[in-house]
């Protein structure tokens, strides 16, 4: 094999890395509920706007605010920090409505704050805590840590899909989701 050869088949060899490297990567929108950071799948985000009023849907739960007509979509809005029971939302100019786009239902997510994008290697996640009955964690995929920061990383198909929210059709596996 000639040097040529053997450069181009390195070359080829060191995209191919990057590439395998930038698969286990992961993209997560991250945002602020209180003074915990999560994290949600970048993929699954149309878009983030200020938190606008919302018209409110009578019976419906407490995390559900209403809805809103987003370029003629009409949209439910949940607060995340009514549904995870993190105390009184408050509205204010910080307030941030994440748009999601999921199996093509868009929904919108009220949170305090949204961060940044954080990009994390598969080495970077580690799986939920086992908390037993005392916490409901079968929304949360795992933790991010990067540096000093840990994210709380949300399964929000998972969450949307749930008996409470039914925001979202029951997957084809949903026998395993209860």
């Amino acid at each position: 094999m000639s040097a040529a050869d053997v450069s181009t088949q390195a070359r080829a060899n060191g995209t191919r890395d990057i590439a395998s490297a930038k698969e286990l990567e992961q993209e997560f929108l991250t945002f602020t509920l209180g003074d915990e950071e999560y994290g949600v799948d970048i993929l699954k985000v149309q878009e983030i706007r200020g938190y606008d009023t919302v018209t409110k849907i009578p019976d419906a739960p407490d995390f559900i605010k209403g809805v809103i007509n987003l370029r003629g979509t009409i949209v439910p809005v949940v607060d995340l920090r009514i549904k995870f029971k993190l105390g009184k939302a408050e509205y204010n100019a910080f307030t941030v409505m994440i748009i999601l786009n999921i199996e093509r239902r868009v929904v919108g997510m009220v949170v305090d704050s949204v961060s940044d994008v954080m990009h994390l290697a598969s080495e970077q996640i580690r799986p939920a805590p086992e908390f037993g009955g005392a916490m409901d964690t079968r929304f949360i995929t795992g933790l991010g840590t990067l540096d000093d920061r840990m994210l709380i990383l949300v399964d929000i198909e998972k969450l949307l899909r749930s008996q409470d929210m039914a925001l979202l059709p029951p997957s084809t596996d949903s026998a395993t989701q209860h």
